[in-house]
């Protein structure tokens, strides 16, 4: 099945959002990174600004710089207003207003699209998605998930989070995945089967409080690391 930016609604997430919600130390800043679904944040952007390693991962990236930005127009008053209409499922703490987070984001949003063509160009930003990337083994220190992961529950079953959840594993030392919850709020349906099937199979896995709460309950991450060899 092809797939449509018509079906796609871009929503991109800030570096400093980045940072808080997978608790990246400058350590981790200085490692070899991808990020999985990253769709218009300004992570990679600004990150490789500050002379950072980081590839973008996700099948909007087969799209132009016009196609993506006609895309976020026609669908930003929804997306704003459909939080309004949800606002008491976010905390407004970090963010103080559904008009402060629309500024938050159009500037993320501005930033990718910016530097999205030279990305390109420079392959920061690859068409691919889970739970198959284009990557050798270990190509990466750290793979990063933002909002695709469990937030989507309801659509992709446990089998799908699993093969992607080890995909990560296979290209990156080490995966973080944020937030896991689900659409609505609530801790995610597959977050409890994922954490004790992958631990099973031996993977360093657990749940771990992070500083960075928008969704309500949504202040955890799940960490992992590859088996270690026999």
């Amino acid at each position: 099945m092809s797939f449509s930016l018509q079906n796609v609604v871009p929503w991109g997430r800030s570096f400093n959002e980045y940072v808080t919600m997978f608790a990246l130390s400058d350590e981790d800043l200085a490692k070899k990174i991808v990020g999985c679904g990253d769709g218009p944040a300004s992570f990679n952007c600004v990150l490789t600004k500050r002379g950072g390693s980081v590839v973008s991962v996700d099948p909007i990236y087969q799209f132009t710089a016009d196609d993506i930005a006609h895309r976020i127009a026609e669908t930003y008053d929804t997306v704003m207003e459909q939080t309004r209409q949800n606002r008491h499922e976010f905390v407004w703490q970090r963010i103080a207003s559904v008009e402060e987070l629309g500024r938050i984001r159009t500037s993320a949003m501005n930033d990718f699209l910016a530097g999205y063509l030279a990305g390109t160009v420079d392959g920061r930003y690859i068409n691919g998605a889970l739970p198959t990337l284009p990557f050798a083994d270990d190509a990466f220190d750290l793979a990063l998930c933002s909002h695709f992961l469990f937030l989507y529950s309801e659509h992709l079953d446990l089998t799908f989070h699993l093969l992607s959840l080890r995909e990560l594993c296979r290209v990156a030392r080490e995966a973080r995945v944020f937030p896991i919850m689900e659409l609505g709020s609530v801790r995610s349906r597959h977050v409890d089967a994922a954490v004790s099937i992958l631990a099973s199979e031996g993977y360093e896995v657990r749940v771990e409080r992070v500083a960075y709460e928008f969704q309500k309950g949504g202040n955890e991450m799940l960490r992992l690391r590859q088996p270690t060899p026999a």
